[in-house]
C-alpha cells in the first residue's frame, strides 16, 4: 500500500471490470477509499449485477483498503447523484471521480438504429455529465478536487462507431469546459484516451470486424491488442489526481502500454482571406490549391460489390 492518496475519497464509475477495475484497484493501494461504482450489466448496456463491483471491493477490503459498492447507473440524474451521494454518506467527502463506465453499440450509420445511438450518448456523455455536476458542487465547496474523464482515441473517427465517436469526441469538449469552470476552485479536469484489452475491445464482434478488415484489405492495427493490459492505464489516471499534477487542467492524454501521448488541442492549420465574402467560383478555383492541398480522403469510393 502507497500513500500518494491518503486520506482522499475517489469515486469510480465501471469500476466492476476492465479499466475501471484496475483503477479502483490501484486508487486503493495508493491509500485513497473508493466507491466502487458499476451496474454490472453487459457489454452493450444490457442487465444488470451486483457482483461485479462487490468482488473489487472484496480485492480492496483484503489489501487492507477501505471500499464500499454502488450499483446505480450513471445514465440517469438519480444515478449519478447517488454515486456521489454514496461517497458522502460513507466516508464524509470526496476529492476524486474518475468517469469511465461505458458499453459499445456498434453499427454502420446507415443502419444504426434510435435506440443503439441514444444508449450510447446516455452511458457515455450524459453519464460524465450526471457524476460530474453533484461532484463539482461537493469539489467547489471544499474547494479542491480531481476529475478524470474517459475520451477515446475512436473519437477521432472509426468506422461503424458513429455513436461511440460522437459520444467520446463530445466528453473531450465537455473536459476542456469542467476544467475552466471548475480551475479558480482548485479542482482539475483532464481526459484520457486509453487503448487496452477488455470485454468491450476483445470481443467476437471485435475479432470479426478485424478479420473482415483483413478481408478487403485494410491495414492491420499497428499494435496487438491483447497484449495491453488495462493495469497500464491506471498509474496515469492516478498520477493526474495527486498533488504533483495540480497544475494539469483541461488536458488530453493517450495511453497504452508504455506510451504516453499529451494531445494538442485543435489548431488553425491553414488560412485563406480576402476583403469581403468569397464566392463558390473563387472557393472552388482558391481551395482545392490552398486549404484542401495535400488532403487525403480517409475513406475513399470503392467499386460496388458483385
Amino acid at each position: 500500500m502507497g500513500d500518494r492518496l491518503k486520506g482522499k475519497v475517489a469515486a469510480i464509475t465501471g469500476g466492476g471490470r476492465g479499466i475501471g477495475r484496475s483503477h479502483a484497484l490501484l486508487f486503493a493501494a495508493e491509500g485513497a477509499k473508493v466507491v466502487v461504482n458499476d451496474l454490472g450489466g453487459a457489454a452493450d448496456g444490457t442487465g444488470a449485477a451486483k457482483g461485479p463491483a462487490d468482488e473489487v471491493v472484496d480485492e480492496i477490503k483484503k489489501m487492507g483498503g477501505e471500499a464500499v459498492a454502488n450499483y446505480d447507473n450513471v445514465a440517469t440524474h438519480e444515478g449519478g447523484e447517488n454515486i456521489i451521494k454514496t461517497a458522502i454518506d460513507n466516508f464524509g467527502r470526496l476529492d476524486i471521480l474518475v468517469n469511465n463506465a461505458g458499453v459499445l453499440r456498434d453499427r454502420m450509420v446507415f443502419n444504426m438504429t434510435e435506440e443503439e445511438w441514444d444508449t450510447v450518448q446516455k452511458i457515455h456523455l450524459y453519464g460524465h455529465f450526471y457524476c460530474t455536476r453533484p461532484a463539482c458542487v461537493v469539489m467547489r465547496q471544499q474547494r479542491g478536487g480531481r476529475i478524470v474523464n474517459t475520451s477515446s482515441s475512436s473519437g477521432l473517427g472509426n468506422r461503424g462507431q458513429a455513436n461511440y465517436a460522437a459520444a467520446k469526441e463530445g466528453i473531450v469538449g465537455f473536459t476542456r469546459t469542467v476544467a475552466r469552470d471548475m480551475g479558480r476552485y482548485g479542482v482539475t479536469c483532464n481526459a484520457i484516451r486509453p487503448t487496452a484489452a477488455t470485454r468491450m475491445t476483445v470481443s467476437p464482434e471485435m475479432e470479426a470486424a478485424r478479420k473482415k478488415r483483413e478481408e478487403v484489405g485494410l491495414p492491420a492495427p499497428a499494435y496487438d491488442l491483447t497484449r495491453l493490459t488495462p493495469e497500464a492505464i491506471a498509474p496515469l489516471v492516478v498520477f493526474l489526481c495527486t498533488d504533483e499534477a495540480a497544475n494539469i487542467n483541461g488536458c488530453t492524454f493517450a495511453v497504452r502500454a508504455g506510451e504516453i501521448h499529451l494531445m494538442t488541442d485543435p489548431v488553425v492549420e491553414k488560412s485563406i482571406h480576402k476583403d469581403g465574402r468569397w464566392t463558390v467560383g473563387e472557393l472552388c478555383e482558391v481551395v482545392p490549391r490552398s486549404l484542401a492541398a495535400g488532403l487525403v480522403n480517409p475513406s475513399p469510393p470503392e467499386p460496388p460489390k458483385e
